[in-house]
């Protein structure tokens, strides 16, 4: 049923369990699991953060964390990237470019607000594959 399965993380808790629901369809299905974290520098300010190589770098150690996290917890093999820029923009794109039959998200990121998040709903409207939020 699915042949590869792209999940995208920020390290919320939503995005740990859509994690967790991505290990399982993997190994369910012995699916290609591709991981996915983008560091989104226009939440702090692109035109601020553009310049600071530290501070894009720590954020991309962190997005690196995560992923290496998820490749030690999988008993698939797991292919990380992380990238940069709109996290909707990147997830579309790296999930056509893998051709994802699924890609999976927290349904609400680090703000945690009680509402969907911003990254899930553009996700859902605009990157034309199945999504599963979690």
């Amino acid at each position: 049923m699915y042949d590869t399965i792209l999940v995208a993380t920020d390290g919320s808790d939503s995005a740990n369990r859509a994690v967790d629901h991505a290990l399982d369809l993997a190994s369910t299905f012995d699916a290609n699991l591709h991981g996915i974290s983008v560091v989104d520098t226009r939440r702090y300010g692109d035109s601020m953060l553009s310049d600071s190589d530290s501070v894009i770098g720590d954020l991309s150690d962190r997005a690196e964390e995560l992923l290496a996290e998820m490749e030690t917890r999988a008993d698939v093999d797991v292919t990380t990237t992380v990238r940069r820029g709109r996290p909707h923009d990147e997830i579309g794109s790296y999930a056509d470019s893998i051709d994802a039959d699924l890609i999976l998200l927290g349904n609400r990121g680090l703000d945690s607000s009680d509402e969907i998040g911003s990254t899930a709903e553009r996700v859902v409207r605009y990157v034309d594959r199945p999504v599963l939020t979690a």
